[in-house]
């Protein structure tokens, strides 16, 4: 435990519930927004018919990974038209004790056609769970904020924007201020909402060279030499933005990087970005602390080989794993990049990472959960298949892992 909480020494204390991370899991990649469950102690082993607690089947269409607060979980779907075209955006509750489905409210209506591509869905933005409100969006279609009992609070739908292949991006939440990147095909930018009101605090053009310049990345809160940022990569760049006003702080270019995905990891202060669909697709491992374009002062080290377009990476002690699109599963050093070991899995990834009492968990898209020892020495602990698609990231709370396919969401601990 000491040795992973070294890894996030430099992560502050900016994050929704940190108070509660052993009972919490309140937005993408949890309450270290990193993939790190601290307390929890999950099952390594589980099937269809072993250390299942329930198995309940989802209303509609959706890939937000489950979030925790207070004992409920929290999701979202679309429902579709005979074209598959959204028609109903959704909030949905369920009892994390019982499985129970508690509500599904419609947050958002749509009409019209939306574009995606064919992996993604409507829904695949994680809501955020904190101080009595879950906020839910859906990028450029919109954002609702709801009660913890589903009545819509505030509706936020005039930011629309051109996103080619769907919408991606988790917002962050921070001081009172509902972050995320919009990044449009042709005029990408990054906004502020107010957390009561919905109401936009700062929208922030985002300057990039890029051919192409859609993304779908969920911004990182820091601490760096005193600001608070969203660090927020997109294409062709990462930028850190001042959560007071916007304002961008530093950045790094890569070129033509665009579709980037993988949210931020921060360990032994260094930012670790891919840069998305170019090639070869690049980890950057960037030192904080800079102002202005640091492209060519901050950049501690890079690496090409492996490197994922979608899973989101992983820092625990001194160690950064990650897992590519195909299945290579690297583990390096986190300060220098120097290769521990690289070894293949089978099947194609789009979850992310997540670390859980010393193991490492890695799911398929065809819902195999491969459990692997945490360390400089590969070894592969179990292999976990329930035999539905899934492309969203694991939640934990205590001595249980939530799960969600394409059909429905698992409770999966001892029996």
């Amino acid at each position: 435990m000491k040795s992973v909480i070294i890894g996030l020494s430099v992560l502050i204390l900016c994050l929704p519930c940190v108070a509660e991370m052993s009972a919490d899991w309140p937005e993408f990649r949890g309450p270290t927004a990193q993939g790190i469950a601290l307390d929890a102690t999950p099952p390594k082993t589980w099937g269809p018919e072993e250390n299942i607690a329930w198995r309940t089947p989802l209303p509609g269409a959706g890939w937000s990974s489950p979030v925790l607060r207070n004992g409920a979980i929290y999701l979202t779907a679309a429902h579709l038209d005979d074209e598959r075209n959204p028609t109903s955006l959704r909030a949905i509750c369920v009892d994390a004790e019982t499985g129970e489905l508690r509500w599904d409210v419609e947050a958002l209506s749509w009409s019209g056609r939306s574009k995606r591509q064919p992996k993604n869905g409507y829904a695949s933005p994680t809501p955020i769970a904190a101080d009595g409100r879950v906020y839910v969006h859906f990028g450029h279609m919109g954002t609702a904020c709801l009660d913890t009992a589903g009545k819509v609070m505030w509706r936020q739908t005039g930011l629309p924007y051109n996103t080619p292949h769907g919408n991606g991006a988790s917002p962050v939440l921070f001081d009172g201020k509902l972050i995320y990147s919009a990044d449009d095909a042709e005029e990408p930018f990054i906004v502020a909402l107010d957390a009561d009101t919905g109401e936009v605090i700062w929208k922030t053009a985002r300057i990039t060279d890029a051919n192409l310049k859609f993304s779908f990345c969920t911004p990182l809160i820091i601490e760096d030499e005193g600001r608070q940022l969203a660090v927020s990569p997109g294409s062709g760049f990462v930028g850190a933005y001042d959560i007071a006003d916007g304002n961008e702080v530093w950045r790094v270019n890569y070129g033509e990087g665009f579709s980037v995905v993988p949210r931020p990891v921060l360990a032994h202060g260094l930012i670790y970005v891919a840069n998305g669909f170019t090639r070869p697709c690049t980890l950057h491992a960037i030192r904080t602390g800079g102002r202005g374009d640091v492209t060519d002062s901050h950049v501690a080290w890079t690496i090409t080989e492996g490197v994922p377009h979608t899973p989101s990476m992983l820092a625990v002690g001194v160690e950064l794993y990650f897992i590519s699109d195909k299945g290579k599963f690297s583990c390096v050093d986190a300060r220098t990049g120097k290769v521990h070991w690289q070894e293949e899995l089978d099947g194609n990834f789009s979850a992310s990472l997540s670390w859980a009492d010393g193991r490492i968990y890695a799911t398929n898209e065809k819902g195999m959960t491969t459990v692997v020892n945490a360390g400089k020495e590969f070894a592969v602990l179990a292999q976990n298949g329930l035999g539905e698609t899934t492309l969203a990231s694991i939640a934990f709370s205590g001595s249980a892992l939530f799960l969600r396919t394409e059909e429905a969401l698992y409770r999966i601990e001892a029996r």
